[in-house]
């Protein structure tokens, strides 16, 4: 009679209460698997756009000055007619999503309609030359991914938008770390103690997921360039401040042209949207043919270039600074990641000259001085140039840098870029009834 009594009483607790845990768990770990592999997938396919635009380019390097206009119209048109929720970063589809209640609401922002969108008209925009990257989409895919699970699970659960950004900038980067920060610094603005267990467990996946099908490496290579503790760091807050000061900028001027602008251009963009678009990708073909196709696509290979100590056009920061807030601010879909370390390096080019500093060592300092500028979350860009370019030795340099950047930035731009596209997103957002 105990025996069965017992029996019936585990048998119980396990429907109830560990059969549930399970299944969540074995939920978010699935999730990072299959976030890990849309991650391996995209940059296949962005490196395969990109690749196919530079072939063309370099034969007839006046073509994007027609071609990029045209296609930036009509991905302005396909955005907006076929995946409304896919324009832009899709960070802020993903911050937006988490503060509503509504899984049919959510559904608008990230749902597998728009993530294929996403992918789509992210490769065709890198295909005709947009200045863009795709770390952004794939947090915003990953996010996708894991709000379809949901739908498996016996109750909604909390924390499926947070792992599955998380997850897709850790495998976007391979940076597992910088995932992790970047979803407790900037998706949530908090430390979520009930599913930040199921959080990192979705990372590890995706993170574990590329590293078996893609290996161990560094999105800018290896350095292990350090700094001596003389006058050259006299030159860190010089950094800080240039690079918080651009990157504030940068921000205020995206925000500013999707708020909407006053007056008489401000309504001739809002009824022409589509013209508008043209015009954007007009002003990128201008930049990338006056560069010499430099600032054409994410620019990484440049800043690579830089960080290596090799030399690039002194005009390549404020073309690719133009043409990355032209790309934005278009319509079309595509991330401000890779760029903005892109501007960042270009900044460093500038600057080599006048401050004595290892070229490779400003470099990593700038590149992670202007992204802490541009998100307004030094946490995560220090630890993500950190782990992109595996120098472990710049740590506390890189980190005064972009603090003194993120306070300069928001002098300028008082609200982080996501934050800020979110709540205009929500106030645009139709709810369901």
């Amino acid at each position: 009679m105990a025996s069965r009594t017992f029996r019936q009483s585990f048998g119980l607790r396990w429907r109830r209460i560990w059969m549930p845990k399970l299944r969540r768990r074995a939920l978010f770990l699935i999730g990072g698997v299959l976030v890990g592999l849309a991650a391996i997938l995209m940059a296949y396919l962005a490196q395969t756009a990109s690749a196919g635009f530079f072939a063309v380019e370099r034969r007839l390097p006046l073509l994007p000055l027609v071609l990029t206009p045209a296609a930036f119209a009509g991905l302005a048109w396909l955005t907006r007619r076929f995946a409304p929720g896919a324009q832009g970063s899709g960070l802020p589809q993903v911050i937006a999503a988490r503060q509503i209640d509504e899984f049919v609401d959510k559904a608008h922002l990230v749902s597998p309609r728009v993530a294929i969108g996403k992918v789509l008209l992210l490769n065709l925009g890198l295909a005709f030359g947009a200045s863009t990257g795709r770390e952004g989409p794939t947090a915003q895919v990953g996010a996708a991914i894991m709000l379809w699970l949901g739908r498996f699970a016996p109750h909604r659960q909390p924390g499926l938008l947070l792992a599955g950004a998380a997850a897709g900038v850790a495998a976007a980067f391979n940076a597992p770390l910088a995932g992790i920060v970047f979803g407790i610094e900037e998706m949530s603005r908090s430390f979520e103690l009930r599913t930040s267990g199921l959080v990192l467990g979705t990372v590890i996946a995706a993170g574990m997921t590329s590293l078996a099908l893609v290996g161990n490496y560094t999105y800018f290579g290896r350095s292990d360039i350090g700094m001596a503790f003389d006058g050259n760091l006299l030159w860190i807050p010089v950094v800080g401040v240039i690079c918080g000061i651009f990157g504030g900028l940068f921000s205020a001027a995206i925000i500013a042209a999707n708020r909407g602008l006053p007056g008489r251009l401000g309504r001739l963009i809002k009824a022409h949207p589509i013209a508008f678009a043209a015009g954007c990708g007009l002003l990128v073909a201008i930049c990338g043919v006056a560069s010499g196709g430099v600032v054409f696509g994410t620019s990484s290979e440049q800043a690579t270039q830089i960080l290596n100590g090799e030399q690039v056009t002194a005009w390549f920061a404020p073309l690719k600074f133009i043409a990355t807030i032209a790309t934005s601010v278009s319509g079309i879909p595509g991330g401000i990641f890779a760029p903005a370390l892109s501007i960042g390096a270009g900044i460093a080019s500038v600057l080599d000259p006048f401050t004595g500093m290892p070229v490779s060592a400003l470099t990593i300092i700038c590149m992670a001085a202007y992204l802490a500028a541009v998100l307004q979350a030094p946490i995560t860009a220090f630890v993500i140039v950190t782990e992109m370019t595996g120098n472990q030795a710049l740590i506390l340099p890189a980190m005064l840098a972009c603090f003194i950047a993120s306070v300069v930035s928001k002098l300028i731009c008082p609200e982080g870029i996501y934050h800020a596209l979110a709540h205009q997103l929500l106030r645009k957002q139709p709810l369901a009834a």
